[in-house]
């Protein structure tokens, strides 16, 4: 029996409290700005995409974390442009401002550490191709760094 209601409501909400676990452990144990964390990288990643490979990557999360990352989705406007990390860097730490202080650099990596680990190798490949090459470098970095010893699936978790 579902605790919920229905099995895919608790799916979900199972693999999202995963995911912000992960991101608490790095950034400590404020549930609430883990979602906001996850919330704005995946944002800022999704903007910077072509609609096809947004699309792609937003297909392999969990309902629930797929239903922020289109939250205030412009199809329109994207790509948008990334120069570099430097910038990507910025408009994480703002949209971040409203939260206790997080490092954005710390957050970005925690995200991208989370998604290394739950995404296929070949869509992390794909996204991080299209990112510029010194915020490549950051995940890569990440993955490297990473406490849990990352753990790349060949193929997606199941998502709900």
């Amino acid at each position: 029996m579902s605790a919920n209601g229905l099995e895919v409501f608790d799916r979900t909400l199972e693999t999202t409290h995963v995911w912000l676990k992960e991101i608490m452990a790095d950034l400590g144990p404020d549930k609430q700005v883990a979602w906001k964390v996850l919330s704005t990288v995946l944002h800022k990643i999704r903007d910077r995409l072509s609609i096809n490979l947004a699309a792609h990557l937003g297909a392999q999360l969990p309902l629930l974390v797929r239903g922020v990352y289109y939250d205030q989705f412009e199809p329109q406007k994207m790509p948008s442009e990334c120069r570099n990390r430097d910038e990507f860097v910025a408009e994480v730490a703002e949209w971040l401002s409203d939260a206790r202080p997080v490092d954005p650099e710390d957050a970005i990596r925690s995200v991208f550490r989370v998604l290394s680990r739950h995404i296929s190798r070949g869509q992390v490949d794909h996204v991080k191709q299209a990112l510029p090459r010194n915020l490549r470098q950051m995940w890569d970095d990440a993955e490297a760094a990473d406490p849990a010893k990352t753990v790349l699936v060949d193929e997606p978790s199941p998502v709900i």
